[in-house]
């Protein structure tokens, strides 16, 4: 099991909750715990849906506008 922690920051839009919507919404088929926060959002599951759950956020996002990604990830039991 692994845990991440992201945050999605769109550039140059005046579209940002937008865009972090839509991709939030882009993970919706895969099999995650996502936890939605202010500022963040944290994801749990096995390694490859981690892992491709991150690239489906980020795809989303860029299709829309440059876009900086900062995740956090841990193996570790919280």
């Amino acid at each position: 099991m692994l845990t991440a922690e992201v945050a999605l920051y769109p550039q140059k839009t005046t579209n940002a909750s937008q865009i972090i919507s839509s991709s939030l919404e882009s993970l919706e088929r895969h099999k995650l715990q996502a936890k939605v926060g202010s500022i963040s959002t944290i994801l749990q599951g096995n390694e490859d849906e981690i892992w491709t759950g991150l690239k489906t956020m980020f795809d989303q996002a860029k299709k829309q506008s440059e876009v900086n990604m900062v995740v956090t990830l841990t193996n570790s039991a919280s």
